[in-house]
């Protein structure tokens, strides 16, 4: 059996790319899966890492506002579609799967003009223009939230099915997680992170936080600065007048390679509001309090954030209107309120889908017997 999958751009559309091949070799571990990506993306730097074989086809995206570098656009779009129909041709796929990105378009195009069964999967709640573009074509769409079904065209076909996630997130139980971190048995654990980089805003605003429960009993912090960050938060923290970053009931760290562990083991998170990290969340049934990053595309961090406040999985606090202040406020009322809390984490659970890739996979299979 043969098999495409194709996204790119931001590690948003590849990695969830990367896991979908994963787990169609899981399942057929015979199978060819062949990634199609941009020239010059970052998937040409992530999927050889990731032993799959991998092509690169022109692709770039359309400004919205009347411009000349649209005509290059079309262009290279339909440069795109022909090398695709040939490379698609050569591989004689079963099904063609894709991610987003600029060069999804291109290669589910060509695959639907050539017949072949195609799904596209959207990551976030509010769909980017490509897969709501592609939506009308493809025989499949698998969403992440379901809040993005009324962004799609009515008559696609579509099935929410969540976001794949690192088989290590399920790997722990929550007291066996805690054990082995050394936490007291009735302590909450705020687990606070803004991505692999890191999150300036999130850490200005946990100086605040840091000092106002410093040594507060029944109460722990992980904080994740960012490899960038670190020192520079240190020295934040000294000026704050907290002389040591591990002390007390502080754990400071510049990287998290633990963060399936730390998540099992907290209480509450907070952190940025991408897709993959919500779906780890509430894999694991972790409330938290949302900082969308500002800059998204779309903002599409922002509507990920409110779907999960609508349904009281989480807080949502604005990057423009966070500081300490108002950390401090929304962390203490929730630890006043354990009821509450608890509330929250039930809620978390029932959202998550640890069982995505396996539906998505089936999806799959399904349109390759058809």
């Amino acid at each position: 059996m043969r098999f495409v999958v194709t996204g790119g751009g931001t590690g948003g559309h590849i990695y969830p790319a990367l896991a979908i091949a994963r787990g169609i070799l899981a399942r057929y571990p015979e199978a060819r899966v062949l990634y199609i990506g941009r020239e010059g993306g970052l998937e040409a730097e992530l999927v050889p890492r990731a032993n799959l074989p991998f092509y690169a086809i022109p692709a770039a995206g359309l400004k919205r506002s009347l411009t000349l570098r649209n005509l290059l656009v079309f262009w290279q779009a339909t440069r795109g579609i022909l090398l695709a129909r040939k490379i698609l041709a050569g591989f004689k796929p079963q099904v063609v799967v894709g991610t987003g990105g600029y060069v999804c378009g291109p290669v589910v195009l060509a695959a639907v003009m050539m017949g072949i069964p195609t799904m596209i999967h959207e990551q976030n709640a509010l769909p980017g223009l490509t897969n709501r573009l592609l939506a009308r074509f493809v025989n499949q769409v698998a969403l992440t939230f379901e809040e993005a079904r009324k962004y799609m065209p009515r008559r696609a076909r579509i099935k929410v099915t969540g976001l794949p996630v690192r088989p290590e997130i399920m790997g722990w139980q929550k007291d066996e997680a805690r054990r082995a971190m050394g936490l007291p048995e009735n302590a909450r654990l705020i687990l606070s992170f803004g991505g692999s980089q890191g999150a300036r805003t999130i850490n200005r605003a946990m100086i605040e936080v840091l000092k106002h429960f410093y040594n507060r009993d029944g109460v722990y912090f992980l904080h994740v600065t960012g490899p960038r960050h670190y020192k520079e938060f240190c020295q934040q923290m000294g000026e704050a007048g907290l002389s040591r970053p591990e002390n007390g009931n502080i754990i400071l760290v510049p990287y998290l390679d633990e963060m399936p562990r730390a998540m099992a083991a907290a209480d509450l998170a907070i952190c940025r509001a991408g897709a993959a990290t919500l779906s780890e969340l509430t894999a694991v049934g972790l409330p938290a309090i949302l900082v969308p990053y500002p800059h998204a595309t779309g903002n599409h961090q922002e509507y990920n954030a409110r779907s999960l406040e609508r349904e009281g999985a989480a807080l949502v606090i604005r990057d423009q209107d966070l500081t300490g202040p108002v950390l401090c406020e929304k962390l203490t009322r929730l630890l006043e309120r354990p009821a509450e809390l608890e509330a929250m984490a039930r809620v978390s659970r029932r959202l998550g889908r640890p069982r995505a890739l396996e539906e998505i996979v089936e999806i799959i299979s399904e349109l390759a017997r058809q």
